[in-house]
């Protein structure tokens, strides 16, 4: 109700003072407004003045450029993402450079504050969202901006590579300790799950050597799941020791790594899940004949850390996710906000 009651109160202010004698020259003595919500990413109120006075949008400060160039430079994806909303008319904001000949290419090669870096969780998946934003711009600017040097004789390929050598070499650390301790996890499962195959609960019949709970529902259920686990934890090992193997280049970081990861840690958490139901199917081969309360505390404790693995890592899981698979369909994309009609 609060946003909803600013929204109100920034539509009529600006409404007022329209009413006022409202020129051009008054929106620029407005500009450095503009420009500090486009830097804090306060797209709601850009669109209410975008929609009263569009512009807003061809307006040019000296030092800063246009209201995308600030958003570039601060990576505010939401209030980039209203320049898709203009159609073609987008590549003449593209040629527009700072004062010091810096064009949204060149801004797009700068490191972001860290509070706009930090935005997702490892210095991998820091350095793929830098790759995907300088891609998108270099889609957008003119051919021969791609190459063009400012007034410090750089190319915005030149700030990319300067700026981002740090992070890269962190991203390179953060994605190898991270695929170390989970294939030391993923072999720990596998030591555990692979004698198991072998001595199964109850043991096997003297005579036949057949497993004594061999025509049990749940010695199918802690066979099938002994095996899944095996297969599974196994293939987690392969994938983080694809990751460690890897050459790092920003290709690499793009795509290859964060779907390595990804698929490396839900390989893992199925493993997880499959020796823990592997545990409760033994608990109850062994001990159905019991019934007492302890009993079924010690079966179904196998959801505690199952459901902590998953609480405790959302966070690190929806950045990996998000990133391996549908990383530039989260970040740039019409949200037809601009010149859609106000409720």
């Amino acid at each position: 109700m609060m946003q909803a009651s600013a929204h109100q109160l920034v539509y009529r202010l600006w409404k007022a003072l329209e009413d006022e004698n409202f020129s051009s020259t008054a929106v620029q003595y407005h500009m450095q407004l503009l420009l500090e919500a486009a830097q804090v990413g306060n797209v709601e109120f850009l669109v209410i003045l975008i929609r009263s006075y569009p512009d807003l949008i061809w307006q040019v400060d000296n030092g800063y450029g246009t209201l995308f160039h600030v958003a570039i430079k601060h990576r505010q994806e939401h209030v980039f993402n209203l320049i898709y909303e203009i159609g073609v008319l987008k590549g003449n904001l593209a040629c527009v450079c700072t004062k010091k000949g810096n064009n949204m290419l060149h801004l797009a090669g700068e490191l972001p504050s860290l509070d706009r870096l930090n935005i997702v969780s490892g210095a991998a998946l820091q350095m793929q969202r830098e790759l995907l934003w300088f891609q998108e711009i270099e889609k957008i600017v003119p051919k021969s901006y791609v190459n063009m040097k400012n007034t410090k004789g750089k190319t915005p390929r030149d700030i990319f590579v300067k700026t981002h050598e740090e992070l890269q070499k962190n991203g390179e650390k953060w994605m190898k300790g991270t695929s170390n301790s989970c294939m030391l996890v993923a072999a720990l499962i596998a030591t555990v799950v692979f004698p198991a195959a072998f001595t199964v609960p109850g043991g096997n019949n003297q005579e036949t050597d057949i497993p004594i709970f061999l025509e049990s529902n749940w010695f199918t259920v802690f066979f099938i799941s002994d095996a899944v686990t095996m297969l599974f934890s196994s293939s987690s090992i392969l994938v983080f020791l694809s990751i460690l193997t890897s050459r790092y280049t920003e290709k690499d970081f793009l795509i290859s790594l964060p779907r390595r990861l990804a698929l490396g840690l839900a390989t893992l958490l199925i493993s997880i899940i499959g020796m823990l139901i592997a545990f409760t199917a033994a608990c109850f081969l062994v001990l159905k004949s019991k019934t007492s309360v302890p009993i079924r505390i010690i079966v179904g404790a196998p959801a505690v850390p199952i459901s902590l693995f998953v609480i405790l890592h959302y966070g690190l899981w929806l950045d990996i996710f998000r990133s391996a698979f549908c990383s530039k369909r989260f970040l740039f994309r019409s949200q037809n906000r601009l010149f859609k009609q106000a409720s």
